[in-house]
C-alpha cells in the first residue's frame, strides 16, 4: 500500500499513511505543528548544551531536522535516537519540501534519512543520530541510555492504542533523566491518565492551529 504526499495549510508537506489511515502531520501545517509541539514547547526549554533526545516515530524526519537546525542556531550538541518500525521509502522522502520551506540545505535533510540504521552517525559537529528500526516495546525494554527530552510522535491513540499505554510510559519514565521533559501532540484523556499513572507530572498547553491542547509531562 503506497503512502500519499500532499500539502498542508502552511505550505509544507505531510504524508497520508494508508496503513493507519492517518497523516504523519497535521493538515493545518506540518512544520508549524512540529515547531510548536516539539521545539517551542520542548527543545527550547531544555537548559543544557549537551542534550539527549528520544523520538518515538521518525516518520518524515521533520522533528529531527528541526532539532538539528535549532542545534546549529543555539550552539547545542544533540544526540538524537529515533525509533521507527516502518521507514519511508527514499523516493518519497526526496519529494518532501521541508528544506525549501525552512531555507535550509536539502542535503542535510536527506542525510538524516540516508544515514545507516542501528548505529550512531555524526551528521555534523552539532548533531548525531541513531535510527532504530524496531518495535517500540521490544526496544524500550532493552534500551540502555538516558533521555533529557522525549518526542512522542506516534500515530494517534485511536490508530495505535498499543503505543500509548501506561506500561510504555512507565518504561520511558525509567530511561529519562531527572528534570527531563516528555512532549506529545495528543491531549486525549487516556494519554493524560496513563502518563500520570506512570509517574509523570502532566501539564496541558495551548496547541498549534487547529488543536486546542498539547501535553508536556515531567519527571521530577
Amino acid at each position: 500500500m503506497e503512502n500519499i504526499l500532499h500539502l498542508t495549510n502552511d505550505g509544507s508537506h505531510t504524508i497520508y499513511s494508508k496503513i493507519t489511515e492517518e497523516n504523519y502531520h497535521s493538515d493545518n501545517g506540518a512544520i508549524s505543528e512540529s515547531n510548536h509541539v516539539f521545539i517551542k514547547n520542548g527543545l527550547a526549554g531544555i537548559n543544557k548544551t549537551e542534550i539527549s533526545i528520544l523520538e518515538i516515530g521518525f516518520g518524515t524526519g521533520l522533528n529531527a531536522f528541526l532539532s538539528m537546525l535549532y542545534a546549529f542556531e543555539n550552539n547545542l550538541n544533540i544526540t538524537y535516537t529515533s525509533i521507527e518500525k516502518y521507514p519511508l521509502k527514499l523516493d518519497l522522502v526526496e519529494k518532501l519540501n521541508y528544506a525549501q520551506m525552512l531555507n535550509a540545505d536539502k542535503n542535510l535533510f536527506l542525510s538524516l534519512h540516508n544515514s545507516d540504521w542501528e548505529k550512531t552517525v555524526s551528521i555534523n559537529k552539532a548533531f548525531k543520530i541513531c535510527k532504530i528500526n524496531a518495535d517500540l516495546e521490544n526496544y524500550l525494554y532493552n534500551a540502555d541510555f538516558n533521555a533529557d527530552l522525549v518526542f512522542f510522535d506516534a500515530f494517534s491513540p485511536k490508530k495505535q492504542p498499543e503505543l500509548w499505554t501506561e506500561n510504555i510510559f512507565k518504561r520511558i519514565y525509567e530511561i529519562m533523566n531527572d528534570d527531563s521533559v516528555f512532549c506529545t501532540y495528543s491531549s486525549a484523556g487516556i494519554v493524560k491518565q496513563n502518563l500520570r499513572n506512570a509517574g509523570f507530572r502532566v501539564k496541558r498547553l495551548p496547541g498549534p492551529k487547529g488543536k486546542f491542547h498539547i501535553l508536556n509531562a515531567f519527571k521530577a
